[in-house]
């Protein structure tokens, strides 16, 4: 049978038989590899190769390309090297596929000689014709088809109240450094939307001036934010949510192509929009193909009836899934150390519990500088007390997880929060710093908005029994502090106690983690005074970030944006926890409410009310050092 003119089903040619004499099945399966000049093929439109050359020698020719195959295969599957794109990707072969008058043996022999690397996608048509490493045509046709298809955004990122100042100073921001640093593709589609009449360039000239690179990201700043900017685009939502957020969508479509893309609604809108908005993007805008995630500011309602509404209305559009309930407190590298300190240390979990701790202080102040105005409606309770510090306490007083997957941490955060006894207003003092100072921060506050709370609770789980968290937060203070305080008990017998001193609370150990002024952990221990006395003093431990860690610190709202991305859903409320925090601030609410409590008032920029320190000594537990 002539060779000269051999046509098989392109189908068909992995595994089709030859009755001839050349029997080798695999000679039309290797339509990828380089062949000799005079033994080409090439593919017609009806899905058919052609072999063409002569028929004497063009078995043993493809028992070479079959060793050749193996081996470069071997050589693909050892390597670890990241994919090049196609423009530049090379292959180098051990063996070259001689001419007619060469043997089988030359061919396959240990000697053959090596080939340089050669670029596929660099053949020349032309004239139909090959040389040794070329590209047959039927792949060249299907690399030149791969031109044609469009590639789209693979992850949209939409931003509702795109000229809000949250979006501005924050959002917008952490989405550039997430950018910059790698954890945003390539192809990434961001969007603004809102209500103002804007273009593209007009919503990038607004968020460009607060674009910044942090000082461990310097290496072409300007080139990554103008990239960043360029995948920038602006939707005029108008007064109808609903006509709006189907033009979100359309302009989602058109940079997402063909591509199974996932989108990301990050709701920076007031509380009485946000049903609307969250519903029509529920029934709007979701991704078509690809996952659909929602954030959701704080609060998460005014109390609990009107937050087991709202939870309502989300869970009509999505799933739990879906849904991440942000706090940017909870962002912090101190909240994410929480449980890394607690597991992965022998020298705590052990005495994680009430045998040892005597009580612990979660502690929250913003001076004056840092005050924000809470003259909405919801006072410091409901906007950080049931989010930021009952989540905090979760963290801390939870049993171990089976896992480090986000339900599971959610699912022992829960019992936590079960397990806590409702606030009695009597374990409880509501401040407010005086009104002749308020004017001076451009504050103005109702009757009776707290804007200091400190409050005792206690959980009633065998863990904890007894042991109470007392909590300070409070905001127009002398001092900026964030940290968490836990102090153990006594030393039973302590032989040392009158070397101590009078009062031996200064002989407490104690535990510190500190988010400001300055990141670090403390562990206060009693030491002997060097000398030849036996005096002893109280000393700390201390592991300063800034001293230990040369890396800027992400900023919160990065760091949660990234987690929102990864599915990683451990620092946000789920709808059981946040019905849990409800029901435990339930008294205290109620009796601001119907009782219209006045708050005990205090200077702005002093220490807060006088009945913290009384309660605090009601539960016979040291004031902590300003």
């Amino acid at each position: 049978m002539s060779l000269s003119n051999c046509l098989l089903p392109f189908s068909q040619s992995a595994t089709a038989l030859s009755s001839s004499a050349c029997s080798c099945h695999l000679a039309s399966s290797f339509s990828n590899f380089p062949v000799s000049s005079r033994d080409y093929y090439s593919s017609s439109r009806n899905e058919s190769l052609v072999l063409n050359g002569g028929g004497s020698n063009l078995c043993r020719r493809f028992c070479g390309l079959k060793l050749w195959f193996l081996r470069s295969l071997n050589l693909r599957q050892g390597s670890h090297r990241k994919h090049k794109p196609l423009t530049e990707l090379k292959t180098r072969s051990e063996h070259t596929f001689l001419s007619d008058k060469q043997g089988f043996s030359e061919e396959t022999g240990a000697a053959a000689d090596l080939r340089p690397e050669e670029n596929f996608l660099e053949t020349d048509l032309v004239d139909g014709s090959h040389t040794v490493g070329d590209l047959p045509s039927v792949s060249k046709q299907f690399l030149d088809g791969l031109s044609d298809v469009q590639r789209g955004a693979s992850l949209c990122i939409a931003v509702v109240g795109a000229t809000g100042e949250l979006a501005r100073r924050k959002i917008f921001p952490a989405l550039f450094a997430l950018y910059y640093s790698g954890y945003l593709p390539e192809d990434v589609g961001i969007f603004g939307f809102s209500r103002k009449n804007l273009t593209d360039e007009d919503l990038r000239s607004i968020i460009a001036s607060t674009l910044t690179c942090r000082v461990d990201h310097q290496e072409n700043c300007g080139d990554k934010m103008d990239a960043f900017l360029s995948k920038t685009y602006y939707i005029n939502g108008g007064y109808d949510n609903r006509d709006g957020m189907s033009r979100l969508h359309e302009r989602m479509k058109q940079i997402e192509g063909d591509s199974k893309a996932n989108r990301i609604f990050y709701l920076s809108v007031p509380q009485e929009a946000l049903v609307d908005v969250a519903c029509t993007i529920g029934d709007k805008a979701q991704a078509p193909r690809g996952w659909t995630r929602i954030i959701v500011e704080k609060p998460f309602g005014f109390n609990s009836n009107s937050s087991h509404q709202l939870t309502n209305s989300l869970l009509s559009k999505f799933e739990e899934k879906q849904i991440y309930r942000i706090d940017h407190m909870l962002g912090r590298n101190l909240i994410e150390n929480l449980t890394v300190l607690r597991f992965s240390n022998l020298v705590f979990e052990p005495l994680w519990n009430r045998t040892y701790i005597r009580n612990v202080q979660v502690i929250l102040s913003e001076s004056i500088a840092e005050t924000e105005k809470y003259s909405d409606g919801y006072g410091i309770i409901r906007d950080i007390v049931h989010s930021h510090i009952l989540q905090t306490i979760a963290l801390l007083a939870m049993e171990p997880p089976i896992s480090l997957d986000g339900e599971d941490i959610r699912n022992e955060k829960v019992k936590v929060l079960r397990s806590i006894r409702k606030l009695d207003p009597g374990d409880a003092i509501l401040g407010q710093y005086k009104s002749s100072s308020r004017e001076k921060n451009g504050v103005t506050l109702n009757g009776v908005d707290p804007t200091y709370c400190a409050a005792a609770l206690f959980i009633d789980n065998a863990r904890w029994d007894g042991v109470p968290f007392l909590l300070r937060v409070g905001t127009g203070l002398n001092k900026h502090r964030v940290e968490i305080r836990v102090q153990f008990r006594h030393v039973p017998g302590n032989i040392y106690r009158e070397n101590i001193g009078i009062n031996i609370d200064l002989g407490t150990n104690e535990l510190i983690l500190r988010d400001e002024p300055e990141e670090a952990i403390l562990v206060k221990i009693n030491n002997k005074v060097p000398g030849l006395g036996h005096q002893l003093d109280a000393s700390e431990l201390n592991l300063l970030y800034k001293d230990r860690y040369s890396t800027e610190v992400p900023d919160s709202y990065e760091h949660l944006i990234h987690d929102v991305i990864d599915g990683d859903n451990h620092l946000f409320m789920r709808s059981d926890e946040v019905a849990a925090a409800w029901n435990i601030l339930s008294p205290i609410l109620e009796e601001i409410d119907k009782h219209h409590t006045a708050p005990e008032l205090y200077e702005f920029g002093g220490r807060g009310p006088v009945g913290a320190y009384y309660l605090w000594a009601k539960h016979g537990v040291p004031w902590a050092d300003d």
